[in-house]
């Protein structure tokens, strides 16, 4: 399945925050969905390409996709879909 056939139900911007706060983010809002909701996330924190597939095994949930890409600034910018578990 491609990320486009994915919907996702919330989109969280954290460029420009640094660790904890994308994880912090990630986690009140996953709170909010229902098991099987997608939570997208968008990120310039390098740290995120560690700590949020951490997070979904800690936490059960499932990583469907963690890419990196460069904004128009020519800066990384990190993507994730998050898929809430039980």
């Amino acid at each position: 399945m491609s990320d486009s056939a994915i919907t996702v139900h919330v989109q969280l911007d954290t460029k420009g925050l640094y660790c904890p706060d994308p994880i912090m983010m990630l986690r009140q809002a996953i709170r909010k969905l229902n098991v099987g909701d997608v939570v997208e996330v968008i990120a310039t924190d390098p740290s995120t390409s560690w700590d949020i597939p951490r997070f979904c095994v800690h936490m059960s949930h499932e990583l469907l996709l963690q890419e990196q890409t460069e904004s128009e600034q020519q800066k990384k910018l990190y993507r994730y879909l998050v898929k809430k578990g039980r």
